[in-house]
């Protein structure tokens, strides 16, 4: 079956990226989405009344939906591999583990729908997600992508209650993503800004999901899913598979990347 036939039999496309927008939720510590016009209709003219307008955009590649390339994390002074971050990096970008090593993903995806499971709206701030809350999904299988709905998302049209306080932000522990690199799962990724647990408390965190999957195991992830309307359209299907389809820009040398995942649902 051809993909236009696939759609024409009740398939159902999901964008998992939430829209770019001045003000969205970003890390205080990379640099926020601004946008302007750079030229308006009618800063310039062509002949016969035809007129141009375009914009230009800044943003630090760990903002809005994105992936992390393996490069953004090392231990040490090393990079996942034991490669010296020295020797990777030139003129200022990385020549290897950078986010345009990372290939095209179409595979199978799986949804832990945590607050589903639970009987909740969404997670309470700093609640962690474990091992017994993926062993009640699907079991993963090496290559797929494992997504983790924690409800965070219907917190994005508040900037500040998305990115979090003291009180922390839910997300897998370390626990359970040792349970999805031990699987082979290819990447995995989240509803929150950190994708991982962040318990109550002051000052950064550690990142310990952060450590173990992009330098110990080499497995992306990606940041800052809209996940809302995928958990409607899986559990109208009655499954918690789909297909994954995504590719982060591909920016030579990049330690992360804006993505625009989709999610191909079966009826």
């Amino acid at each position: 079956m051809t993909p236009l036939e696939m759609l024409a039999d009740g398939v159902t496309v999901v964008d998992l990226a939430h829209p770019f927008e001045v003000g969205m939720p970003a890390s205080p510590t990379h640099p926020p989405f601004e946008f302007a016009l750079r030229h308006r209709h009618g800063d310039f003219a062509y002949p016969g009344g035809f007129t141009g307008s375009h914009e230009i955009m800044v943003l630090g590649g760990h903002v809005g939906t994105h992936m992390d390339a393996v490069s953004h994390v090392a231990v040490d002074g090393k990079l996942h591999g034991g490669v010296p971050v020295a020797e990777a990096m030139h003129a200022g970008r990385y020549r290897s583990h950078g986010i345009d090593h990372v290939r095209p993903l179409v595979c199978r995806g799986v949804l832990y729908d945590v607050p589903r499971s639970r009987k909740v709206t969404r997670l309470d701030p700093g609640t962690a997600v474990g091992v017994a809350d993926l062993a009640a999904g699907p079991e993963p299988k090496p290559g797929d992508v494992a997504l983790i709905r924690t409800g965070w998302a219907q917190l994005w049209h508040d900037p500040r209650a998305y990115v979090g306080d003291e009180a922390g932000v839910p997300g897998i522990d370390l626990g359970a993503a040792e349970w999805l690199a031990g699987h082979g799962v290819a990447a995995v990724g989240a509803d929150t800004i950190a994708l991982e647990h962040r318990p109550p408390g002051r000052g950064p965190a550690p990142l310990p999901v952060h450590r173990l999957l992009l330098h110990e195991h080499g497995i992306n992830l990606i940041e800052v899913m809209a996940l809302e309307t995928l958990s409607e359209a899986l559990a109208s299907a009655g499954t918690a598979e789909f297909l994954f389809i995504g590719a982060p820009l591909n920016v030579v040398g990049a330690t992360g990347a804006p993505i625009r995942p989709l999610a191909v649902v079966g009826a």
